[in-house]
């Protein structure tokens, strides 16, 4: 788990001060691990939430006494909290105004003096490029989460909107949602996401960094055919589109025509998805964020391998 400097930063810019709650420690069975964590703010006469720390009452009472807590303290998961894990949980309670001050690696905090244990964990981030969110002492240390990878999801309709809700939740993702016109999304769409209503969508493309994702999932086959062509003739980290073997035949033959190479053609993925798991948007959804996921932590442990070698 990482310290989501991004997402603080939108959460903060979009509701004022905000508050972040994280597990810091763990004793015995507990609903969620070191380094889960949640924002929590201000909302009218109430408060608002994305995250979780864990559910149930612990959750309810740690986001009610968000902005009136003690920096930590400890839960024990037994009748008093209506919990039965049998654990306990100490959670590290803090506010942000801002997050122009905090550093973009690992973000260690806490009373002085410095614990010879955070020097140790800053020591291995040094050595190795990785360290893992853990209490030493009042110290909470915790990696700064990279750079969410870029996602562009190309349609509204009810699989658009089934991939955004599904995935705009998990912390690896940047997502950018277009479609031909604002009346396409929903009133209130997940927070972080970035609507482009563009009357050309395919015009857009051109917008997209060469190393983002691409779900290309419109009401037209052939506006899909469209952004096919315009993320071959851009360049793309990955790149699917909804459809049967038919329609992606045509694809490809009509690609082919255009002037690519069954080479280039071939790294665009139809269907998308586990087609094992059905046609219900849903179920579509899932799939694609199942196979995301898998992606992202091959990439990233590649990464991880180069950067230690």
């Amino acid at each position: 788990m990482s310290f989501d400097k991004a997402e603080l930063a939108r959460t903060i810019a979009r509701h004022g001060r905000v508050a972040r709650i994280v597990v810091a420690k763990v004793e015995g069975s507990t609903p969620r691990e070191v380094g889960a964590a949640m924002l929590v703010w201000r909302d009218g006469d109430g408060i608002a939430q994305s995250g979780t720390i864990g559910g149930g009452t612990l959750e309810f009472e740690a986001a009610k006494a968000a902005f009136s807590a003690p920096r930590l303290t400890r839960h024990a998961l037994g009748p008093a909290l209506g919990q039965c894990c049998g654990g306990a949980v100490t959670l590290l309670t803090e506010r942000f105004d801002t997050v122009e001050d905090l550093p973009d690696d690992v973000f260690a905090r806490g009373p002085s003096p410095e614990p010879l244990g955070v020097r140790a964990a800053l020591r291995e981030r040094r050595r190795s490029g990785q360290v893992t969110a853990q209490l030493v002492g009042q110290w909470m240390v915790e990696p700064v989460a990279p750079a969410r990878a870029p996602l562009w999801i190309w349609g509204a309709g009810h699989v658009g909107r089934a991939l955004v809700h599904t995935l705009a939740p998990l912390p690896h993702f940047s997502i950018t949602w277009i479609d031909t016109a604002p009346e396409r999304f929903p009133h209130t769409p997940p927070q972080g996401v970035t609507l482009l209503p563009v009357p050309q969508p395919q015009n857009a493309m051109a917008l997209a960094p060469a190393g983002a994702a691409h779900l290309i999932v419109t009401y037209s086959h052939a506006l899909d055919l469209e952004l096919c062509h315009q993320a071959l003739a851009h360049g793309f980290m990955s790149c699917g589109v909804i459809g049967s073997a038919t329609k992606w035949a045509r694809f490809r033959s009509r690609l082919a025509a255009l002037g690519h190479s069954d080479a280039s053609i071939s790294r665009i993925c139809c269907p998308i998805g586990q087609p094992a798991l059905g046609k219900h948007p849903q179920a579509i959804a899932v799939g694609v964020a199942a196979q995301l996921l898998l992606d992202q932590e091959v990439k990233d442990s590649r990464t991880k391998t180069q950067e230690q070698r």
